[in-house]
Parts: C-alpha cells; sequence; structure tokens
C-alpha cells in the first residue's frame, strides 16, 4: 500500500485545503486517482488514517527489532511503510546481561544448594540435640 501522505508531500495531519492542493498539484496520475478516492472523502480519509497508522505502528516495530526488507522490495510500494533499523535502540544485550547474570546467580546457587543444606541440617540436630540434653537434664 502506498503511503500517499508521503508520496504526496504533506503531513498526515494536514488540513483538507492543503491536502486539496497536493492532489490538484500531482503529476502522477494513478497516485492523483489514488489520492482523490482515499483522502477526498472525510469518511475515506478516516478509515485511511486508521489504516495508515497501523501500517505506520508496524513499520517502526520491524525497525525496532531490526528487520528491513530485501534488496529488491527498497523504493517500492512495499516499502512505504519502512523505516531504517533502530539496532541503537535494541534491548538485546541489556537483556543478554540480564540472562547471563540470571543463569550464573542460578549455577551458584545449584553449586552450593547441597552443602549449605547439609550444614543446616547439622545445624538444626545439633540445637535439637542441646535442647533435648537440656530438657532431659534440667
Amino acid at each position: 500500500m502506498r503511503d500517499l501522505y508521503r508520496r504526496l508531500g504533506v503531513p498526515p495531519d494536514s488540513d483538507s485545503e492543503t491536502l486539496n492542493q497536493a492532489i490538484a498539484t500531482c503529476q502522477h496520475r494513478a497516485l492523483k486517482r489514488d489520492a482523490e478516492a482515499a483522502l477526498a472523502e472525510a469518511e475515506h480519509r478516516r478509515e485511511y488514517d486508521a489504516l495508515h497508522a497501523t501500517l505506520g505502528d508496524i513499520g517502526r516495530l520491524r525497525a525496532r527489532l531490526g528487520l528491513t526488507h530485501g534488496a529488491h522490495w527498497r523504493d517500492g510500494l512495499a516499502d512505504d511503510f519502512s523505516c531504517p533499523a533502530d539496532l541503537a535502540g535494541s534491548h538485546h544485550e541489556a537483556l543478554m546481561r540480564r540472562l547471563s547474570r540470571a543463569a550464573l546467580a542460578h549455577d551458584r546457587w545449584r553449586r552450593w544448594r547441597a552443602p549449605a543444606l547439609g550444614l543446616a541440617l547439622f545445624l538444626l540436630g545439633l540445637v535439637a540435640g542441646a535442647a533435648a540434653c537440656h530438657w532431659l537434664l534440667g
């Protein structure tokens, strides 16, 4: 689907007068016909704007994930809602650090769990024995 606003060179929040002027001065017949059908009537424009917002969100999501179209799709109608890959905003490295810390903590817990449990039981037995001796002798 074409991004009619981008192809006409007007922002999506432009008023009807600016939009109609851009449509009237458009030299591309097919683009002009599509823009008139989708943007000239208020109801059609509301429907197009809802779809435009959804496709823009998908394009931004793909950019955040680092997904881009292949070379054969670029500069075509399929690429109208694409954004450049946003690798700077990727959370991959931070997630990998958190996962590594969690795995390290889990490994540490597994390594010390058995000795710590044995020590705890030994101390509990020692305290219970001392309490029993105190009760029997006291």
